[in-house]
């Protein structure tokens, strides 16, 4: 069952921080230049359990990655690092905090660094 995004309450309105923990959550080591994919669960439970509430909908990939490295993610096409000193169009994005995403997305982890930890966990927004 994936755990309900709540917003949580402050003086200036709403933010996402103080998230519960989830029971949706992925890790893994990744291999120097290696393509590591993460396929995001096609069916979210939504609400409380035993509610029996499915839907294939949108949640929010919180990602977490070991402190000083860098992690190019991408959404449905290859991760790369970039090839140039010179700005160039590119699918990837250097560690990101967190993204929307559908069930069924793709997503792509690439580093060039060795072992390096990821942890992504999701939470239902739809």
């Amino acid at each position: 069952m994936t755990t309900k995004f709540n917003m949580s309450r402050d003086i200036n309105g709403y933010n996402g921080f103080g998230l519960t923990f989830t029971d949706t959550a992925y890790s893994a080591t990744l291999a120097t230049t290696t393509d590591t994919t993460l396929t995001v669960p096609s069916s979210i439970p939504l609400g409380k359990q035993g509610y029996g509430t499915n839907a294939t909908g949108q949640m929010l990939a919180v990602f977490t990655f070991d402190p000083g490295t860098a992690v190019w993610v991408a959404n449905g096409a290859t991760a790369g690092v970039p090839a140039g000193a010179s700005f160039a169009a590119t699918s990837s994005e250097l560690n990101p905090a967190a993204r929307l995403v559908s069930g069924g997305d793709v997503l792509h982890f690439y580093t060039s660094g060795t072992g390096v930890n990821v942890s992504v966990a999701f939470y239902s927004v739809s």
